[in-house]
């Protein structure tokens, strides 16, 4: 009862300041001038984070035009190749036609010298039939010739013409079909001819849509880039002005609960991860910054330490192999006593060596030494707990955690740790629910104040 007395005072003069002010909680400790300021920031960076949606939507759908352009272009072209190889084809089938109809016309006119030659040759015969048919008996007795010789000779002519009208026949027979044959190839020519009088006509007219289509792309093209250029730019004054917001929060020790919130939300507008789950982690590593470390390292050889408080020997404090270097080089360069920092004790089993709130151990912290100076445009301090939150955003972003689904945030958490199988991200997630729970509402349950507070 005493405990939970004591919960309800600490409740009372920490969440209580924080529910009056639910949306900056720290403004009653920053100056009238600074909180003004960082009002004014934080208007102009959603006024820009607006801005910078709108051009990726724009530059979606001008990469969509383009795409589209593209294709149409590309389109036109293989027609534009299709209808020359037509244009070509029909060409060399016109030219072969022209041949045929030479070819045709010159049989046309053989064969009607055939038929006038086969008309003077029966014209001949037929004068001669009948000139025999005119001769009396007198005349043919005076002719020398017998009777019988007469008859013969008319018996043959009229043979004769006959064959030659039946020669003749034919041959106007085939100037006929020679005369039928020209005209359809002279129709087929005509028809072939219109043909490719029209893709040459389809042709042009594509090639006039290409060069439309083109002009189109170069000015899609064009606005893509500028498009693009803006949001570098904005992104660009965007990320100036979460580094001006993030200095402004300037809590160095273990922060209220209210501060707490702030300086998480702050964090999730430079690194995408839920400030609930964020904090929820700050809380379950060290109380928010209250819990940083127990012990102190006593041989940078063997990575042995003591416990502050009464000064037993740690043999297993920080791993010499891994962790003793570079920790040396992180105190060196903040200017701290490496053997005066607190670092986390070891537990029952592997090593401690734990830095700040987010008890990074030195190895893992010096792999995000180039991304917060980036961030915070000065080297990190494991111990700063606004530092603290920005490493532990972005190792938990890296994790996995920016998809901000339940199952990626708890996966997150257990590698965070060390052990998924652990139920450490239960106990993570069971805080992340308490700190939603009063961002959203402003309340929070005693069950939760108790677990977190």
């Amino acid at each position: 009862m005493r405990r939970l007395h004591f919960l309800k005072i600490i409740f009372s003069i920490i969440v209580i300041p924080a529910i009056a002010l639910p949306v900056f909680p720290i403004l009653a400790q920053e100056n009238s001038s600074a909180t003004e300021e960082r009002s004014a920031l934080e208007k102009e960076l959603k006024a820009l984070e607006e801005q910078i949606t709108q051009y990726e939507k724009d530059i979606t759908k001008t990469a969509a035009e383009k795409k589209t352009l593209q294709n149409q272009l590309s389109v036109l072209k293989k027609k534009i190749s299709q209808l020359n190889l037509q244009i070509q084809r029909g060409n060399v089938m016109i030219k072969d036609l022209g041949i045929q109809i030479k070819d045709t016309e010159s049989s046309i006119d053989k064969t009607s010298l055939k038929v006038d030659d086969s008309k003077n040759k029966l014209s001949n015969i037929l004068r001669t039939i009948y000139q025999e048919d005119q001769k009396s008996a007198p005349e043919i007795l005076l002719s020398g010739k017998t009777l019988s010789d007469f008859f013969d000779n008319v018996v043959a002519l009229e043979a004769l013409n006959s064959k030659n009208q039946e020669l003749l026949k034919e041959i106007r027979g085939l100037k006929v079909d020679l005369e039928n044959q020209k005209n359809s190839l002279d129709d087929e020519k005509g028809d072939l001819e219109k043909v490719v009088k029209l893709q040459t006509l389809q042709k042009q007219q594509n090639e006039s849509n290409q060069k439309n289509q083109q002009v189109l792309l170069g000015l899609t093209e064009a606005q893509y880039q500028q498009t693009l250029k803006q949001k570098q730019e904005a992104e660009k004054k965007a990320a100036e002005i979460r580094a001006k917001i993030f200095s402004l929060v300037g809590v160095t020790n273990a922060p209220t609960f209210g501060e707490a919130i702030d300086i998480a939300k702050t964090v999730s507008s430079v690194v995408d991860i839920r400030p609930a789950f964020l904090l929820a982690i700050i809380s379950q590593e060290s109380a928010i910054g209250r819990n940083v470390g127990q012990c102190v390292l006593t041989d940078s050889k063997t990575g042995a330490g003591k416990k502050i408080s009464t000064g037993a020997v740690m043999t297993r404090l920080m791993k010499p192999t891994r962790d003793v270097s570079p920790f040396l080089e992180i105190t060196a360069a903040l200017g701290r006593d490496p053997y005066n920092t607190p670092v986390s004790c070891p537990l029952s089993i592997g090593w401690g060596g734990a830095m700040g709130p987010a008890q990074f151990i030195p190895s893992t912290w010096a792999l995000f030494t180039d991304r917060l100076k980036a961030i915070l445009g000065r080297p990190g301090d494991p111990w700063q707990i606004k530092d603290a939150f920005t490493a532990s955003a972005l190792y938990l972003s890296d994790l996995g955690a920016s998809a901000k689904t339940a199952s990626a945030e708890k996966y997150a958490a257990g590698r965070y740790y060390g052990s998924i199988a652990s139920s450490y991200g239960s106990q993570v997630m069971k805080r992340a629910t308490c700190i939603q729970n009063f961002i959203d509402t402003g309340t929070m349950s005693t069950e939760c104040q108790e677990l977190i507070l």
